[in-house]
């Protein structure tokens, strides 16, 4: 058997041939296309590691406590509780024994980032087999140590018994630096299992009580600088010189830093940095002056080039008519991400290495980036994740490093160098504005003939940094401008998805749960839609057009729940209406119904009744805190959020002209169902955000009789 370090176990990777699929399929077009988007639309992420570097790993102390070092960035969602509950549950410790911590980027190796809802789901298998190969080495070694036999062992809570001998994992481990890694062990069936499916309280929440926690704006080094960079105000500026005369002889800077695509100053506090930073005076070459008008007109369908995600039948043909043809058109707006905590980094680069702590999604991307622009190998950069003060997206490429490194490095110290806010909203990269158009035919019997959704958006996964140029060329369509946006009810003979991709001015990209909140909204209210046409209720409407398979029978049932737990209603009472709405994403499906009614003018919802199925649920608790959190922020996009485009800058600046939801507005009950379909973990974080603004706007069609068909619609 092959010795290995302790901190080398190589677990399996699933990744397996997704490169060759997309390569080889970028040969061809149509159908194959199709087939290509359906697999990605219901394929859940593996953990992208190498298998032939160090992965995930513990640390075993003398006092036998566990440190997990984490691939996966902890960003709010509770991902460090349910790794520790993977992996307290094979390596038989006490849930209390292991804290886990973000791996430094030496120590991991994920190629691709935290996000789409996949932290749990992908370290499902690969996590839970470490913890049982480290578990059983470490049986091993200590029936060398206690002088049994191996198969004598017991392990309970770290400790290693036989008979009335007993050894501690840290008593275990103590000297050893070499060990033999046998075949792999056979992992704990469902009824064995003591942590995984139990509302375990968050292994971080005491620190975070106490403010232990670090994160990015946290971040310090000693005898640490500060940074400032001028950034463009103007959509499209492209930086031509900058006149720094007056910012060399402010106080407190030590220098100012003239690169070729951005200047910057570096002094001895951020303010005396900013103040600088103010002084200077930069020309930018810009060629328009946009408004929201040229975004909103370009946003069309119908503008671009299509592309067919989805086929069934002959939608094409049997939509061709206008003779009973129902149409509706409907569109959501520029978003800003506005998590609390704007980006930066802290940086040290000295002669040969250089270490960054951030908050970012992709750690190795990251330090790729910085490497090569410092003309460094990648080995040379160490790159310290810190907790993220909310991520959503927004780190999903954090180029900002770059800039922080390039300053540390033009004075020769650690640097820190943030985003103020009003940089922050100017240059994010905004969730894109879309355009849908919906067609759609009944027959006779008042069931769905043929039905289209037409999506027209900015692009989201294109342009990405964690995206490969070949998977976009291969897709045609922008698969995270699409998410949530093909038809989810197969029992439809005739129906279609098309994609319109449209390239704005300005960055685009990801947004917690990409294209589905704005996607959903426009199915599931033409959906409602229909079934008030052909005069049925809109739960059987539903059910009625939902294909009899394994998908299918899990959307049925969280749509069953929803209206049971809800006591669903299609009619006002006591000026209380309804509305409901449904989704699957990334094989998790949600339905919700939303309870609302029209107080001084103004929509306010009362409660939100919400099922999800995410297959096994590893923490119940922490499912609920994902879809509340979820509903909330879907929400608070449907009803208010909205950038303007004004002379040619991004508008609003700061929190306050930017509307957003408020305690206020939240729904006093938030009621949460957990059904469990699976037998491995989905997806959660995400997919509860598709149907809020459809089961919203439902309800207040039954109020007003009058369709909502623009986002933000809570707003005057």
């Amino acid at each position: 058997m092959a010795k290995q370090s302790r901190r080398k176990f190589i677990v399996r990777s699933i990744l397996g041939g997704t490169g060759l699929l997309v390569g080889a399929t970028y040969v061809f077009n149509g159908c194959i296309r199709r087939g290509l988007a359906g697999m990605v639309n219901t394929t859940e992420s593996p953990y992208a590691g190498n298998t032939s570097d160090p992965e995930v790993w513990f640390e075993i102390s003398a006092y036998n406590q566990v440190t997990l070092y984490s691939p996966k960035v902890e960003m709010g969602q509770g991902t460090f509780t349910g790794m520790a509950q993977l992996a307290a549950e094979e390596l038989e410790i006490n849930i209390s024994q292991i804290q886990v911590k973000h791996a430094p980027s030496s120590m991991q190796v994920d190629k691709f980032a935290t996000g789409g809802s996949t932290s749990i789901s992908s370290l499902w298998v690969p996590l839970r087999e470490l913890a049982a190969t480290t578990r059983e080495i470490i049986k091993a070694e200590a029936a060398n140590k206690m002088g049994v036999a191996l198969a004598s062992l017991k392990v309970t809570d770290g400790v290693i018994s036989s008979g009335a001998k007993t050894m501690t994992y840290g008593e275990a481990v103590k000297g050893i630096t070499k060990w033999e890694i046998g075949d792999k062990p056979a992992l704990k069936s469902l009824k064995e299992y003591k942590y995984i499916g139990k509302p375990v309280s968050r292994v971080d929440l005491k620190d975070k009580v106490l403010g232990k926690p670090m994160y990015g704006m946290d971040a310090a080094m000693p005898d640490m600088l500060f940074g400032a960079v001028v950034r463009p105000s103007a959509i499209g500026a492209k930086y031509i010189s900058a006149d720094t005369t007056a910012a060399e002889k402010m106080p407190g800077v030590v220098k100012v830093v003239k690169e070729k695509d951005f200047v910057g100053v570096v002094a001895t506090s951020r303010m005396e940095a900013e103040n600088a930073k103010e002084a200077i005076k930069v020309t930018w070459k810009t060629e328009k002056k946009w408004q929201t008008k040229d975004i909103t007109d370009m946003i069309k369908v119908g503008q671009g080039k299509a592309y067919v995600i989805q086929k069934e039948g002959k939608p094409k043909s049997s939509l061709e008519e206008e003779d009973g043809l129902i149409t509706a058109e409907f569109t959501s707006p520029l978003g800003a991400h506005a998590q609390i905590e704007p980006n930066g980094a802290v940086a040290y680069v000295e002669k040969d290495n250089a270490t960054l702590m951030l908050s970012t999604q992709v750690v190795d991307i990251t330090r790729k980036e910085v490497a090569k622009r410092l003309g460094f190998d990648k080995e040379q950069v160490e790159i310290i994740p810190t907790f993220l003060g909310g991520g959503f997206g927004r780190r999903l490429h954090t180029p900002n490093a770059i800039q922080a490194a390039v300053l540390s490095k033009a004075v020769g110290k650690p640097v820190k160098c943030f985003f103020n806010r009003k940089e922050e909203f100017q240059n994010d990269t905004f969730r894109p504005p879309t355009h849908h158009v919906l067609k759609g035919k009944l027959d006779a019997k008042g069931n769905i003939e043929a039905l289209e959704h037409n999506v027209s958006s900015g692009d989201v996964a294109y342009g990405s940094a964690i995206v490969p140029h070949i998977a976009n060329l291969a897709l045609g369509a922008d698969l995270g401008a699409w998410r949530g946006g093909m038809i989810q009810y197969g029992a439809i003979p005739n129906y279609q998805a098309i994609s319109w991709r449209v390239k704005l001015p300005f960055a685009t990209s990801w947004w917690r749960s990409l294209g589905l909140l704005a996607n959903t909204f426009a199915i599931e209210s033409f959906m409602d839609e229909l079934a008030v046409k052909a005069g049925k209720n809109p739960l059987d409407f539903r059910l009625a057009h939902i294909q009899d398979d394994t998908a299918g029978f899990r959307l049925k049932e969280v749509l069953k729940a929803a209206a049971a737990k809800a006591n669903y209603k299609d009619e006002v009472v006591d000026g209380v209406a309804m509305g409901l709405a449904c989704s699957t994403d990334v094989n998790t499906p949600v339905a919700q119904i939303a309870e609302v009614s029209i107080v001084d003018g103004e929509i306010k919802v009362h409660k939100v009744t919400c099922v999800i199925d995410p297959g096994l649920a590893v923490n119940p608790d922490q499912i609920r805190a994902q879809c509340e959190g979820a509903i909330i922020m879907g929400m608070s996009a449907a009803m208010f959020e909205k950038m303007e485009v004004v002379d040619g800058q991004l508008d609003p600046i700061i929190y306050g002209p930017y509307q957003m939801a408020m305690m206020r507005h939240a729904p006093k009950d938030i009621d949460v169902v957990i059904l469990e379909n699976g037998e491995s973990p989905g997806a959660v974080g995400e997919p509860p955000l598709g149907p809020i603004g459809a089961a919203i706007a439902n309800a207040v069609f039954r109020l007003t009789g009058e369709r909502v068909r623009d986002m933000p619609f809570g707003v005057g």
